[in-house]
């Protein structure tokens, strides 16, 4: 996961830089985003350090110093004056240079998401640093015993009995239950600041100033659960039977516990080989670091900066952070020699390469990603490779005997897993559409009447509670999980795009990208380098020479 604030800070434009033959308005846009960069820039650099340091130490003070720093950022795109200028300079159409245009343009979605009054702003910034203190700190506990989640993700890998797999199930969603008060009055005020700015909802204002379309996005996700229905059903039948097989029981009696991950957003290593074997012993930041040196990526700065192993008071998932925007990037994680683990700090890492990797000549406001699903697309370009049989075989030294057994099963693993996690993309976008539409109804059934419906999963037993809520983008990233899935979209296409055109090759066939210096050149040219410089739409055009498209995911994993 990509740790994004949405600040919306703007860069320095020299009013010399534009010439004489120059318009007023444009003038007038280039003192403007400098007046900006002077006041925001260090005071988002503080903000992203103190996160760094909460996130890491759990310490009750870094949250408060958060807290107040982020009111301090968020108080800057208040000032209605300001916002009614930059508005005006936007409709000018006098603006010709492209680079000033575009961080006006960013300057304007900025402040139209925060125009809200600052006494409710001061309260959604509390409740949200409150809310997201609790669900670092909290330790869920089973049999009287704090537990990790790295611990859960064991227990659900490899445990066989099923009481105690249940057990560390529940264990993972008691935060949910916790936190849950006050992440439903959160919801409430997001929606009251979004109403104030002129949108029905806090969901609706994110996607439409994150230059998305929700009817857009709609249509993909109906698409998506019409092309994958049959072919999940037909997958998750063949699993649930090797997991029936292996508890006793029958498949119709499996519940959630039973599967390898609390929100069954991964596919169980149940066919003919675990491929967490393979990763047994393993250093995987070691083999991490290789790779990326390989594709012409290197990552010891990073890795240097970085806070990579589980410890009492940490946050603990996974996420990528960009401290400035000038080259200080790092990844906090809590590794362990699995496939999970490798797949996750290859997927972080992509995220951290594409913010390492911009062009610094850029202004510092497009010194980011063309948006947060193109950064995604990166990660799971490379996190997909944790499963790639000729990707194992060259970062492992497997021989090719022990390739051949293991691409009988990488493949299905990786289909599997498309598949399924686009179901699940279709419960997170449903749900938290819901949510925010009316965070007073019945959401913890509601919750479970979708997963039946995408991911045909069982509810439990019992009155239904708020353990969805433990699903961490919930509160750390809001409004953000649809673009999971648009990355996954996007890494397919550029995929097929290195393959096909970057490469020359009919097929993927034997593809690992092992040592291969043309990844990165290409990357870092087409994608990391021009950051934010055009809209996502434009970029993706540039990049792979035709618009997004879900045609090469679906010929990847689907077809």
């Amino acid at each position: 996961m990509k740790r994004l604030w949405p600040l919306g800070v703007a860069a320095f434009v020299s009013v010399s830089s534009l010439g004489c033959a120059v318009s007023p308005q444009q003038r007038e846009a280039a003192r403007v985003v400098q007046a900006h960069v002077a006041k925001v820039e260090p005071l988002t650099t503080q903000v992203n350090r103190v996160y760094w340091e909460a996130t890491t130490t759990g310490k009750p003070e870094k949250f408060q110093e958060l807290e107040q720093l982020q009111v301090q950022a968020k108080q800057v795109f208040t000032n209605l004056d300001d916002f009614n200028q930059i508005k005006a300079l936007r409709e000018s159409g006098r603006i010709r240079d492209p680079r000033l245009a575009r961080q006006i343009e960013k300057l304007y979605l900025n402040y139209l998401q925060n125009r809200i009054e600052s006494g409710l702003m001061e309260r959604i910034v509390a409740l949200d640093t409150k809310v997201q203190e609790t669900f670092n700190n909290y330790r869920g506990t089973m049999d009287g015993q704090p537990i990790t989640i790295s611990d859960v993700y064991t227990i659900m890998t490899t445990e066989p009995n099923v009481a105690k797999r249940r057990a560390a199930w529940q264990a993972s969603r008691q935060v949910g239950n916790v936190i849950i008060e006050d992440f439903l009055n959160l919801v409430r005020l997001r929606n009251q600041a979004a109403r104030q700015a002129g949108f029905d909802n806090y969901h609706t204002m994110m996607i439409v100033t994150g230059e998305q379309d929700v009817k857009d996005l709609d249509r993909i996700f109906d698409e998506l659960d019409r092309l994958t229905r049959e072919p999940y059903a037909r997958l998750k039948k063949e699993l649930d039977g090797i997991l029936a097989a292996g508890y006793g029981v029958s498949p119709e009696d499996l519940m959630p516990w039973h599967y390898h991950d609390p929100f069954f957003q991964r596919t169980p290593l149940v066919y003919e080989l675990d491929l967490d074997q393979y990763y047994k012993g393993r250093d995987v930041e070691a083999l991490a670091r290789k790779y990326y040196a390989g594709i012409g990526l290197p990552i010891d700065e990073i890795l240097a900066k970085s806070d990579l192993y589980d410890r009492e008071g940490k946050y603990p998932h996974a996420f990528s952070h960009d401290v400035d925007r000038c080259g200080d990037v790092r990844v906090l994680a809590n590794l362990q020699d699995t496939e999970r683990w490798m797949e996750t700090i290859l997927h972080e890492l992509g995220h951290a390469v594409y913010d390492r990797y911009k062009d610094m000549k850029e202004p510092w406001l497009l010194r980011e990603p063309a948006h947060p699903f193109t950064t995604e697309a990166v990660a799971m370009f490379f996190g997909r490779l944790s499963r790639n049989a000729d990707w194992m075989q060259k970062m492992l030294d497997l021989s090719d005997e022990e390739t051949a057994k293991i691409r009988i099963v990488s493949d299905r693993y990786l289909r599997f897993q498309e598949v399924l996690f686009t179901r699940w993309a279709l419960v997170m976008w449903q749900f938290e559409k819901a949510l925010y539409a009316d965070p007073d109804q019945d959401l913890n059934t509601l919750w479970w009447d979708l997963v039946e419906k995408y991911q045909s999963l069982k509810r439990p037993p019992g009155p239904p509670d708020a353990g969805w809520a433990s699903k961490l983008h919930f509160t750390t990233a809001p409004c953000y999980y649809h673009n999971y899935m648009l990355g996954e979209l996007l890494a397919s296409q550029l995929h097929n795009h290195l393959v096909h055109k970057g490469m020359k090759l009919e097929s993927d066939e034997g593809v690992s990208y092992v040592g291969d210096q043309r990844v990165g050149q290409y990357l870092r040219r087409y994608v990391f380098g021009p950051g934010a410089r055009y809209r996502w739409d434009e970029m993706i055009t540039r990049a792979t020479g035709e618009p997004l498209t879900p045609k090469y995911f679906v010929e990847q994993f689907i077809e």
